[in-house]
């Protein structure tokens, strides 16, 4: 049958069932999900019309629609050459990363969340997927995408987020890695494996010496064992791709510690499709790549083709806005590569209040200013408080310049969380970019676009 969409229907929404048809509608402050048809296929809807329910957006209308329409559910795409995580901390992003992503060969991880992330924005990994679903269905987005538990540190927090339905757990072995750690006599065993001889690779040599092997061991030793023990009691056996992230260290991962660590987990039996080193230089929250340019071109070739000697992907964690390495990056990987942005697109948002809402941008900015000093505990960020100059010192037109300026970005990225936890802040920004969604979409095409402009231009469909 043809449906004929009412006039406040997306029209890509539109999905067609044997017993009838589902879509979303603009309700002015809010969207809602429909189904017009004699029998629902999904519990819970209220009649609205003729013929006409309106179905619950929650989590179990998104699973319900993950069986009625399998496009709406997360699935495993690590296994595609390109794959970018982009976020939704806000809820409202994903229709833009989509628009982003479409124009190349390449496959989004829409949902993607740490605990951390979560915690601060009072949300579950039900509620991440819920939102993301319903904005796939309203996009009428059919090709796929994933869903990623990010930055996991326990055996506890993959279980819950595999039960949620994620389709990628990202485990932060951190905790496991010991930088300081003193080297410990080495086994036989590992001096056979490491200490024979060269290691060649494509395009790459390596060579171990007793004291870099006995670094490596005592290192990463620890967190290749606890990476392979998550893997054998809570991964294997689930539909769920599986990446290591070594990259929350302070100091870079070399080489030899990369092939070492790579080595151990396939020696271990661990299936994953993607592992993320510490690369040299300094991967900052919310800015360009700090560090020697020629440095990272050079060692960025080396992890490449550790990761294509063993069968995986490299991935690139704090991704946002590393314009200047991603040409190497695409270049070294032969585009082939996971890319995670996240809090590029809270700032993309934050450009909206700023020249939409000159007044509550004010109020949100200096916020952050009080609460700064406080949330930077918890990240790797080299600006200070005093970098930041006060809003009052701009006229409301300048106040967009605030969201191009380092140490500003880096104080609005971080507080976030303490941001979105204000309700007569927050209620006000979603008011603005409900109004301002269109703009807010062409936004994030725009530079998520740049991102994968940048890192494969030869994937352009």
């Amino acid at each position: 049958m043809t449906y004929q969409l009412p006039k406040n229907a997306y029209p890509a929404s539109l999905a067609e069932l044997p017993e009838g048809a589902l879509y979303m509608a603009d309700l002015g402050d809010e969207d809602g999900l429909f189904f017009a048809g004699e029998s629902c296929p999904v519990s819970g809807g209220t009649p609205a019309g003729p013929g006409l329910y309106r179905l619950p957006m929650n989590h179990e209308t998104a699973r319900r629609l993950w069986e009625l329409l399998p496009w709406t559910a997360p699935r495993q795409v690590l296994g595609e050459a390109r794959t970018i995580g982009t976020g939704d901390r806000l809820g409202i992003a994903t229709l833009g990363h989509i628009r982003a992503v479409e124009p190349y060969d390449a496959y989004p991880v829409l949902a993607q969340q740490s605990m951390r992330e979560l915690t601060l924005m009072g949300g579950t990994y039900e509620t991440l997927l819920d939102r993301v679903t319903f904005q796939v269905l309203q996009a009428g987005y059919r090709r796929g995408y994933g869903a990623d538990g990010d930055h996991l540190k326990t055996a506890g927090e993959v279980r819950m987020a595999i039960q949620s339905g994620v389709s990628m757990i990202t485990l932060d072995c951190s905790e496991h890695i010991h930088c300081e750690r003193d080297s410990a006599p080495l086994s036989p065993e590992l001096e056979a494996r490491y200490l024979a001889g060269e290691i060649r690779l494509k395009g790459a040599v390596l060579g171990f010496t007793r004291e870099t092997l006995a670094r490596a061991q005592a290192v990463y030793g620890e967190a290749a064992a606890f990476a392979a023990e998550v893997y054998r009691d809570c991964v294997a056996g689930h539909p769920v791709d599986f990446e290591v992230s070594m990259d929350e260290t302070d100091a870079p991962t070399t080489p030899e510690e990369h092939y070492f660590a790579a080595n151990e987990l396939r020696l271990a039996g661990v299936d994953f499709r993607t592992l993320a080193p510490r690369f040299c230089g300094e991967f900052q929250k919310g800015i360009d790549y700090r560090g020697d340019l020629d440095q990272f071109r050079r060692e960025i070739v080396v992890h490449a083709a550790i990761a294509e000697h063993f069968g995986y992907k490299l991935s690139v964690h704090s991704g946002s806005d590393k314009f200047s390495v991603f040409p190497a990056i695409g270049k070294a990987t032969g585009e082939r590569f996971h890319l995670k942005t996240s809090g590029t697109s809270w700032l993309e948002a934050l450009k909206i209040a700023a020249a939409g809402d000159p007044a509550l941008f004010r109020r949100v900015y200096e916020y952050a200013r009080t609460v700064f000093e406080e949330c930077r505990k918890y990240y790797h960020v080299s600006a200070g408080l005093s970098q930041a100059p006060e809003s009052a010192a701009l006229p409301d037109a300048r106040l967009p310049e605030l969201l191009e300026e380092d140490a500003s970005r880096q104080l609005l990225h971080i507080t976030y969380g303490k941001i979105m936890n204000r309700p007569d802040l927050r209620d006000g920004l979603y008011r603005l970019w409900r109004t301002r969604r269109e703009d807010y979409a062409a936004r994030l095409e725009a530079h998520i676009g740049r991102h994968l402009e940048l890192t494969c231009p030869h994937a352009r469909r």
